[in-house]
């Protein structure tokens, strides 16, 4: 198994969408100390719940360093596989492959240049050299091909596709200059077309307000299928995220999918009070130099939106909020073939993320 020297277009790959039939999840034990608080204790309860419920559907992967292995294998379900790979953080969504997929069934992944975030211009931490090979390393552990794609940068947060030809991006995001500032929006376009078998880019202005990723659209709309989006939503014109929501509103109401298709677009709240970091919260991070810290008051990019898609269920960030609820009514009617989870995440946003962005679905292969 190795790195191909073609692209994922040529060869007839594409990217599934996460509603499709998964083979398996990857996820990373939380550990760094900028990230979790007081040693990463109640934010690795809360990975091990959402793994526990991941595994009862599908093959479930979980990268930990050495010197946690044993906490990990205590609070995870046998069936859970273990792997020692070396890692910066946690965020499997953004550091692992993106993977794609061909019509007999075979499966390969697609190898990002990752930059923490931004690199020199504003990433989160300063060195990133363990996540940027974090990718290869899972692809070879698991026996799976890949393309390198560097040194176009790229998260997998900052993409969603329909598995039918259609990708919804950001221009917050994709378009920032700590990713590929040398590259024409056009440009940045054709590489994704190119990596991920798409026909279409759907370019929504924003993500979620205050979102350290600069806009993840992970955060902010997601695929139910292909024609049906959920979008992060409130109807509070004081909040910061109206007007952004909005203008993504208008965006997908005016396009259409490779398809052709008008996009149905299901409002999901966001939380009715900001989800900020606690004094408590502050006590607990240690950060290292050139880390990008956080202050008593922040508010952090709480979304219902960031869920995962697991093959029978759907596993849905609360936040103690008033609009927890709600969130789950909704996405019950959206999914009404698969189960909704509810998960407390507030011990996943405090790290910048949430549910979404610790994990990264591996599709179906039907070919070893």
């Amino acid at each position: 198994m190795g790195m191909l020297d073609s692209t994922p277009a040529q060869d007839g790959f594409w990217m599934p969408g996460e509603f499709e039939k998964h083979h398996g999840c990857l996820m990373i034990w939380p550990e760094r100390p900028g990230s979790w608080p007081y040693g990463g204790k109640a934010a690795g309860c809360v990975f091990a719940q959402i793994a526990s419920e991941i595994a009862k559907s599908e093959k479930m992967y979980m990268i930990v360093s050495p010197e946690r292995y044993e906490e990990a294998k205590q609070m995870l379900p046998g069936e859970v596989s273990l792997l020692i790979l070396p890692s910066d953080d946690a965020w499997a969504r953004d550091v692992g492959p993106t993977f794609v997929r061909d019509k007999k069934g075979r499966i390969r992944g697609n190898n990002w240049s990752f930059n923490a975030w931004g690199g020199t211009y504003d990433g989160l931490y300063a060195s990133w050299e363990k996540d940027n090979a974090l990718a290869k390393a899972f692809m070879e552990a698991i026996s799976v091909d890949g393309y390198d794609a560097s040194p176009f940068v790229l998260e997998g947060g900052s993409i969603h596709s329909d598995g039918e030809g259609t990708l919804i991006v950001t221009e917050a995001c994709l378009l920032s200059p700590g990713r590929n500032p040398s590259l024409s929006k056009a440009e940045i376009e054709e590489k994704l077309k190119t990596y991920l078998g798409a026909k279409k880019v759907i370019w929504l202005p924003n993500g979620i307000y205050n979102d350290e990723t600069n806009e993840h659209v992970d955060n902010v709309c997601a695929f139910a299928r292909p024609g049906e989006v959920i979008l992060a939503w409130t109807d509070d014109i004081n909040d910061p995220q109206y007007e952004m929501s909005l203008e993504d509103l208008k965006v997908l109401e005016s396009e259409t999918d490779a398809a052709g298709r008008k996009f149905k677009v299901t409002k999901l709240p966001i939380p009715k009070n900001p989800v900020c970091v606690t004094e408590e919260d502050l006590k607990g991070y240690v950060f290292e130099e050139g880390e990008d810290s956080r202050e008593a008051g922040e508010r952090l990019a709480a979304s219902y939106v960031n869920f995962y898609i697991s093959n029978d269920a759907i596993l849905l960030p609360q936040f103690g909020d008033e609009n927890d609820a709600q969130a789950v009514e909704i996405l019950q009617r959206v999914f009404d073939e698969r189960r909704i989870v509810p998960v407390y995440a507030r011990d996943i946003i405090v790290g910048g993320g949430n549910i979404h962005c610790i994990t990264q679905q591996i599709p179906y292969r039907e070919v070893e």
